[in-house]
């Protein structure tokens, strides 16, 4: 399936987006004076294929999982939360669910690989195993389920889109990811652990040179192929990630945008852009993370974010929020008259 959705991505629309570009310029404004809402808007309609889309559903997809690199001390958190708070984001009780828009935005609580067994209905049970494997010391998965678990994220969004979503959100829980993260991103880009990791969940800033230790071991001791993005996830990567990878190729294979939440989003985005580069057409930047390694990684995608609001929760809190910019793009695309309309001439 992973490789049939794949080949489904296509490029963006470009004469429905030339056309929206064309009457974006006659709205009764100064050209250009609403800036990057006015891109958001050109590119939706490329997206889409329709001239004014309404982007009046949303759907957040959380994917929930641990990590076995958890073992070496790498959070400050023990490993039980990611089970508390997976229960907790089916409830809408934690701060993706206060964010999100409660009569727009469905919540999917997606079990992808939490560490114990859940028998709660509000939660989507789609384990692939009960945690990735400790990268410092092997691999975090193997090939077959790395693919699995994008598969994952895939059906999911479809199922969302088939609800009725009309743009998606990518949120995770998983205590200790952002250890996979930047090992990801560290073999991505080349850059030093010892330069790129951060705190992630309040872990303590003295003891990061040690996170960043793991890190470098986990790197030397699978030594992923920084060409091949399956093994790269397989090896030293995340369930959580992929499945928000799968999410990201689900919705561009059915012209759905797909809105990216912070640091551990965006190098899933990072995953799924490298299995296909059409993908990155189909992803909207929420906020710029402050976690230590989310500029390089946005920087990477080559997305720069709406919004600067020092966030590093995840769960799609940022995506949440994005929501309400991309509605206001399609409001003003479908609302507001041209000078032609207003009867008062080009100014």
């Amino acid at each position: 399936m992973l490789y049939e959705k794949l080949k489904q991505i296509k490029s963006l629309e470009q004469e429905r987006m030339e056309s929206t570009r064309l009457r974006v310029d006659q709205l009764i404004k100064p050209q250009g004076s609403l800036g990057k809402i006015e891109e958001i808007a050109i590119k939706l309609s490329g997206i889409t294929g329709v001239a004014m889309p309404s982007l009046d559903r949303h759907a957040i997809i959380v994917m929930c999982a641990d990590h076995g690199v958890c073992d070496e001390g790498i959070a400050s958190a023990p490993q039980v939360v990611t089970l508390l708070q997976t229960l907790n984001i089916s409830k809408r009780i934690t701060g993706v669910g206060t964010l999100a828009d409660p009569h727009k935005t469905k919540i999917y609580t997606i079990d992808i690989g939490v560490n114990a067994e859940l028998n709660d209905p509000a939660v989507f049970s789609r384990k692939i195993r009960m945690g990735t494997g400790n990268i410092s010391r092997g691999p975090a998965m193997s090939r077959s389920e790395a693919i699995k678990a994008l598969e994952v994220g895939i059906e999911i969004a479809e199922l969302a889109i088939k609800e009725g979503a009309k743009i998606l959100g990518t949120g995770e829980m998983g205590i200790g990811n952002t250890t996979p993260s930047t090992a990801i991103l560290s073999i991505l880009t080349g850059a030093s652990p010892y330069e790129i990791t951060g705190v992630g969940a309040n872990y303590p800033i003295e003891k990061l040179d040690y996170k960043a230790s793991v890190i470098e071991r986990a790197i030397t001791i699978n030594t992923p192929d920084s060409k091949d993005p399956l093994d790269i996830l397989s090896k030293v990567g995340g369930l959580d990630i992929a499945g928000m990878a799968g999410v990201m190729i689900g919705g561009a294979a059915n012209q759905v945008p797909v809105v990216v939440d912070g640091f551990i989003s965006t190098i899933a985005a990072l995953i799924a852009c490298a299995l296909e580069p059409n993908v990155k057409s189909y992803l909207f930047a929420s906020h710029a993370s402050h976690e230590k390694g989310a500029k390089l990684a946005s920087t990477t995608l080559g997305l720069e974010p709406f919004l600067n609001l020092e966030m590093r929760l995840g769960e799609g809190s940022g995506a949440a929020l994005a929501f309400n910019i991309l509605e206001a793009a399609c409001r003003m695309n479908s609302d507001m008259i041209t000078f032609e309309e207003s009867g008062i001439g080009v100014v």
